[in-house]
């Protein structure tokens, strides 16, 4: 923090906010580093604050539905508290939420600043663009934001959402007032941007009763919504629609279960998580944390729903598996890969692999390597192609995969790693084949 921000830090942090709000888990815990301990000179600077670190940092272009609303909520009530303390927040990036298994936590603590007398919400617009209009796009028009946020790292903007909108999802008062009317402003300030710099100049204040009050109202609007596409997807429902008999379902879960005793990672990532049901597993047997990843929206919202119901340590996130997320930002810089992020004690990956081996035609040995490279302990299921789930996905398609089968795919595992144990889970073939590569690299 350099010498500008002094001020308002030392306010902020001797109010007590800081610590009040650390204590309710709302804010990530901090300390000052004293210069003695400072690794090197920082010209200009005033403190070097370090935060705990966060377990797993995930973006809003990995988060469901519910996890952006989480975030979302999280961030409001935080600035309605603190604004009963005079205290604002400087910005509304919703990259200054991250989760700690569950649960939501503001982690950027020089974002806030003493309250300052009739001043208006400066983050209106981001909060918007980066919570506000991804919420939109899939309560009114049943579109994830997930895509879109990857490509436009700053949001949505106001403006295209506006131009989205049906004429009769318009007209309530929160949409013409924090879509409508906001886009129509944007549009005006593009067509003659002096004159709307001297009318914002001009119209900048705004009571403390009226800035809650529109918080609250923000608030209570989002608190209500829902996903619009809420029918049936795949694998939403695969927790009652799998193939496995109930007998064989024990046996998968009984065997992670083990597998997790056995091992006792602190991290582990269940690629396929589906709606939870072996991330779970994973836990009950020793897993101190789960990271799930998915690539159906609606099982990413049903397996946060119940970490949350259940408080547990556990965080699913959706990905598409065939395309991860990259570096991003400035210089690549900002915003980390899949890969670098995803690195883990051990691996779950259970009826998953064909689905980038057969529904997005990669090579089986490239989808081998690139689960072994996440964790050095793990186990991978490969189906077989009489599976009834791989017959449907050959239904419409020419069956171009003479590879796939699992010799090539126990071929492929045993020249990056040990294969340790073998066991067949499924009355069709499917097999769950544990490894360690411990030893290998």
């Amino acid at each position: 923090m350099n010498e500008v921000a002094r001020e308002a830090y030392e306010k902020v942090r001797d109010s007590g906010v800081i610590e009040e709000f650390t204590a309710q888990g709302r804010i990530v815990g901090s300390r000052e580093v004293p210069r003695s301990e400072w690794p090197f000179e920082f010209p200009g600077a005033a403190y070097l604050i370090e935060h705990d670190r966060v377990p797993f940092i995930s973006y809003p272009y990995e988060w469901s539905f519910s996890e952006l609303k989480a975030a979302a909520l999280h961030h409001l009530d935080l600035q309605i508290d603190l604004l009963k303390r005079d205290v604002v927040l400087s910005d509304a990036t919703a990259y200054n939420v991250q989760f700690v298994g569950p649960d939501p936590v503001f982690i950027d603590l020089l974002s806030l600043r003493p309250y300052r007398e009739g001043e208006f919400w400066q983050g209106h617009r981001q909060f918007c663009e980066q919570f506000l209009n991804p919420l939109i796009l899939r309560s009114v028009l049943g579109v994830p934001h997930n895509a879109w946020f990857r490509g436009s790292l700053e949001g949505i903007p106001t403006l295209h959402l506006a131009n989205m909108l049906p004429l009769r999802k318009r007209l309530s008062w929160n949409m013409l007032s924090q879509v409508v009317m906001p886009a129509k402003l944007e549009q005006r300030a593009l067509n003659a941007p002096d004159e709307s710099i001297e009318k914002a100049k001009s119209n900048t204040r705004l009571s403390r009763t009226a800035y809650n009050g529109f918080l609250v109202q923000l608030r209570n609007w989002i608190a209500r919504m829902e996903p619009a596409d809420t029918g049936k997807t795949v694998w939403g429902e695969y927790a009652h629609t799998h193939t496995y008999t109930d007998e064989e379902a024990r046996a998968k879960k009984a065997a992670i279960q083990q597998f997790a005793a056995a091992v006792k990672p602190a991290r582990l990532i269940d690629l396929g998580c589906n709606t939870g049901d072996y991330s779970v597993a994973a836990l009950e047997g020793g897993a101190q944390s789960v990271i799930g990843f998915d690539f159906d929206q609606r099982a990413v919202d049903l397996a946060y729903s119940r970490a949350r119901e259940q408080k547990l340590n556990y965080l699913p996130l959706w990905l598409d598996a065939a395309n991860p997320s990259p570096d991003q930002g400035w210089k690549q810089g900002e915003r980390s890969g899949f890969a670098s992020r995803a690195k883990a004690d051990a691996l779950i990956a259970l009826a998953f692999e064909h689905h980038l081996a057969i529904g997005r035609n990669v090579p089986l040995d490239d989808v081998v390597d690139w689960l072994v490279g996440i964790a050095p302990v793990g186990i991978i299921e490969f189906v077989p192609k009489n599976d009834s789930t791989v017959q449907k996905m050959l239904a419409l398609r020419e069956d171009i995969f003479p590879d796939y089968t699992e010799e090539v795919f126990e071929a492929a595992l045993s020249r990056r790693a040990a294969i340790v144990g073998k066991k067949v889970i499924s009355a069709s073939g499917r097999t769950l084949f544990q490894y360690d590569r411990t030893d290998r690299r």
